[in-house]
């Protein structure tokens, strides 16, 4: 939510500042892991902010962002404004041209972004163990329970069923979105 709300701001609007913005939104990427664990769990404490499920949240909100807001802009850009001024010129209040007009050439960006960001925030052991405290999510389960070799099986299974909850969303936005790659208003 946080990357689509940015992402029309940014590559629309023409404000003082737009490239530190577009800069600061896109560096959680760009550092490793460690430091933005390092640096969530030390503003956390900074700010007593007890561990919880909300912390990771807004740990892998930092990061997950990026990717729905670069897949967005790419597709802002794409989408010609005229698109929008043609639906006001129509009689469209805000509202109805995001329904019907803005939200049909993004949405298959927004689509993609969620699932990357899904996939990597899944992904992303480092800072869930820096913001976790004493929660146990599931990578960190399933790394805890490598070690123990009478488990394995266990794990197994659930590695599978984790790659097929991936695979399947996967597939489905593939079926779904397989006719709609033209945006609206990009042709000549």
């Amino acid at each position: 939510v946080l990357g689509t709300l940015c992402a029309p701001a940014v590559s629309r609007a023409k404000f003082f500042g737009r490239e530190t913005i577009s800069l600061l939104v896109i560096l959680p990427i760009a550092l490793p892991g460690i430091i933005t664990g390092i640096a969530l769990r030390s503003a956390f404490s900074i700010a007593d902010i007890p561990f919880s499920i909300w912390t990771i949240i807004l740990g892998h909100a930092t990061f997950c962002v990026v990717v729905v807001y670069n897949n967005a802009v790419a597709r802002f850009r794409r989408t010609s404004g005229s698109l929008v001024e043609a639906s006001m010129d129509l009689g469209a209040n805000s509202f109805q041209t995001f329904r019907h007009v803005i939200l049909p050439n993004i949405g298959t960006a927004l689509l993609a972004g969620g699932m990357l960001a899904f996939a990597l925030s899944f992904d992303e052991v480092i800072v869930t163990t820096f913001t976790a405290g004493q929660q146990s999510t599931l990578p960190i389960w399933m790394l805890e329970e490598l070690v123990r070799p009478r488990q394995r099986p266990v794990t197994n299974v659930v590695a599978m069923v984790v790659v097929l909850v991936t695979v399947l969303p996967i597939l489905a936005a593939y079926y779904l979105t397989r006719d709609g790659d033209q945006v609206a208003g990009s042709g000549k």
